[in-house]
């Protein structure tokens, strides 16, 4: 594992397991103690973290990471899940991409689709749909530029959605919570509030690591979700709560290519 990955997987161990001893990093890890305090040491550089007596724990922004260092957690089930997600789109569809590093992962898949429609706050997705060779519009709201997501926020952002109507959109989460719904570290979320009232059918990316948590920011409610793609480490209690709910899901196993 690369150190920018490990990095990453520290911040999403962290998160999920809260205050962790060095050595309890190192052996989860599979490497020295030497080289985990060198990844804190960054880390805390960062502001990620903040070591504290006999161990290190998330700083208070603990969750909302930048999109460059998302990009490496759990990469492989991010590719799956956006696979899966490729299959649901059409010739002409209109399609909102959120800016998480999971949905960023289905562009490179556009390019088979003519006639598409794709509006996204996310500057990294509009550079990645240019470079396609493909009949599209790309669509982009004004509003306030936010470096650590590498999207556009704000009223004039959220504004914007309102003036349209898509078929689908496409948006991850930091959290999934049977009651507390499809939430985000991002504090300038209005905009995810915006692209669900926007779109017909919302299909929810996130692997599975994501169910059971909450995060501040409720973007919705679980039910108005329409279709959940998710790995198949998915516990059989949160998948028959959420089939209640008359959501599809669609799992995507560790083989799958």
């Amino acid at each position: 594992m690369k150190p920018k990955q490990r990095q990453a997987a520290i911040l999403e161990h962290l998160q999920q397991f809260g205050k962790t001893a060095v050595e309890d990093l190192a052996a989860h890890f599979a490497t020295t103690g030497t080289t985990i305090r060198k990844d804190l040491t960054l880390l805390e550089e960062e502001g990620a973290v903040i070591r504290t007596y006999g161990g290190v724990v998330l700083s208070r922004e603990e969750g909302d990471q930048p999109i460059d260092r998302k990009t490496h957690i759990n990469t492989g089930k991010k590719l799956r899940i956006a696979r899966a997600a490729i299959s649901e789109i059409q010739d002409g569809d209109s399609l909102i991409f959120d800016a998480g590093s999971t949905v960023m992962q289905m562009v490179p898949f556009l390019s088979q689709f003519n006639n598409i429609t794709v509006m996204t706050n996310s500057l990294h997705i509009v550079n990645a749909l240019v470079e396609l060779d493909n009949d599209q519009t790309i669509l982009m709201p004004g509003g306030t530029y936010r470096k650590k997501s590498s999207s556009f926020h704000g009223s004039l952002a959220e504004s914007a959605f309102d003036q349209f109507n898509f078929d689908k959109l496409f948006i991850g989460a930091d959290g999934v919570d049977l009651n507390g719904g499809v939430t985000t570290f991002n504090e300038v979320h209005g905009v995810s509030q915006a692209m669900c009232n926007a779109a017909e059918r919302i299909f929810l990316l996130v692997d599975s690591s994501k169910f059971g948590r909450k995060s501040p920011n409720v973007v919705c409610n679980l039910g108005k979700v329409d279709t959940l793609i998710t790995d198949s480490g998915l516990t059989t209690p949160y998948r028959e709560a959420i089939e209640k709910l008359g959501i599809r899901i669609i799992l995507v196993g560790e083989d799958d290519e």
